[in-house]
């Protein structure tokens, strides 16, 4: 018998958090914060066109889905410019068709561990440290994994351990956190990116940034899975790992701000190529199989994006990326080039200055080596339909927040996707969803 999703955690999260402050050393520093948040994701598909389907496919039925998530997020300063984390985090969620059958998957919420039961596990656990440098000092709000302060705009920071590459690059204010933002997979971070992280989307690692005014400079280092999209890590970090390097730009536009950001990454794992997965099929019969090819190898890629406000309460985006497209997917999207745009507005126009619109585009393809591997049968972790009619998948997405109390929000989505998992054949598919997220 299938559980029922857990909604009653979120009263709870907010009667034991009852807004925890934190202690403050004095009005500018805080020595201590304590933050909850909790989402719930509830999804549907009707029943679409689709005159085949493979052992990945997405189901052509109507479908429901959900997916909660509920996480703490404890903060502490052992001594000046060091910050300690500790996140303890709750999940459970029924995903739509196994979590197959699409390059952008439509919940980032949604885990490649996901089951009808709730999961208790650590999230995080790491030590930043910052070392201020000095020139013209900025104020630090308290928030998730944030003490408040004061810190310089010239600065070195450290931060390592058990925490997401997402905490420190790529970070976008308007498309990059599924439980506020846009939900889907190729919105929270290049499509094309194939970033270190265990089934969770977590891992172990170091990432080092040097800030100078209006220029970061950001490199890390991170585990990546022991098995593809598996949930164990690979503590060989000299080995198999997956490093990037990323340098950012903030600057202003009329007197609005706006960042350029550059990113390049390599990753090295053991895994499968898509040529000699489709070579050893043709020697030995039957179908391509990435398990039997698997060996030690690199990816590499790039990706670049621009955010800029174009008024007080509206904003814009553009984000493209790039991998060699040689081998598997490892541990994110089954994505190799992909190009997002899309904006976000503020409802002060209409008296509603906490809630927001957002509507996005986003087309994704795939390297002519993994279109070979599907056209021969060849399934990956999330696509494969038997048989390929090759076309780029796209996908529009637009949601409304609508904030109800002061620190809870309801939102409306939808997704429409033309040719799911890059096959003509088959689609488009049209995903509602409904999102409740709370924090304190």
């Amino acid at each position: 018998m299938r559980a029922t999703p857990i909604l009653p955690a979120l009263v709870l999260a907010a009667s034991l958090t009852a807004a925890a402050a934190g202690a403050h050393a004095d009005d500018n520093t805080e020595t201590w914060n304590a933050h909850v948040q909790s989402t719930y994701v509830w999804q549907s598909k009707p029943s679409f066109n689709a005159p085949y389907s493979g052992v990945n496919s997405l189901s052509p039925d109507r479908e429901k889905a959900y997916s909660f998530s509920g996480t703490a997020f404890l903060g502490w300063r052992p001594w000046s410019g060091g910050e300690l984390y500790f996140d303890p985090e709750v999940v459970q969620g029924v995903p739509l068709s196994r979590l197959t059958g699409l390059g952008g998957l439509t919940n980032g919420e949604q885990q490649k561990t996901s089951g009808a039961n709730p999961t208790f596990y650590r999230a995080r656990l790491f030590l930043r440290q910052t070392w201020n440098l000095g020139g013209e000092q900025e104020r630090v709000e308290s928030a998730a994994n944030t003490l408040a302060g004061m810190q310089d705009r010239r600065r070195v920071v450290l931060t390592a351990g058990n925490m997401s590459v997402l905490d420190v690059f790529d970070i976008n204010g308007q498309t990059h956190d599924p439980r506020t933002q846009f939900l889907n997979w190729a919105l929270t971070a290049h499509g094309a990116w194939d970033f270190a992280a265990d089934a969770r989307g977590y891992t172990w690692g170091a990432a080092l940034e040097y800030f100078n005014d209006d220029w970061a400079f950001r490199y890390g280092r991170f585990l990546q899975p022991a098995e593809s999209n598996g949930l164990a890590l690979d503590t060989k970090i000299f080995t198999h790992f997956g490093e990037q390097v990323e340098i950012a730009h903030t600057h202003k536009l009329g007197g609005l701000p706006g960042t350029v950001k550059l990113l390049a990454f390599r990753n090295r794992a053991n895994m499968a190529n898509f040529n000699d997965a489709v070579a050893n099929a043709s020697t030995n019969g039957g179908v391509p199989d990435l398990a039997s090819v698997r060996r030690d190898q690199n990816k590499h890629g790039f990706g670049a994006s621009i955010e800029q406000a174009v008024s007080r309460d509206a904003g814009i985006f553009l984000r493209g990326s790039w991998n060699d497209g040689q081998t598997e997917t490892y541990a994110f999207a089954e994505i190799e080039r992909s190009i997002a745009l899309g904006g976000t507005l503020k409802g002060a126009g209409w008296n509603r200055p906490k809630d927001t619109v957002g509507v996005a585009l986003v087309g994704n393809g795939l390297s002519a080596a993994h279109q070979r591997f599907l056209a021969a049968g060849g399934n990956g972790q999330f696509i494969g339909d038997g048989r390929i009619n090759y076309r780029s998948e796209v996908i529009g997405e637009a949601y409304y927040s609508l904030n109800l109390l002061a620190n809870s929000w309801l939102t409306f989505d939808v997704q429409r996707i033309a040719r799911p998992a890059y096959n003509a054949d088959r689609g488009p598919v049209t995903v509602g969803s409904v999102r409740l997220h709370a924090e304190f």
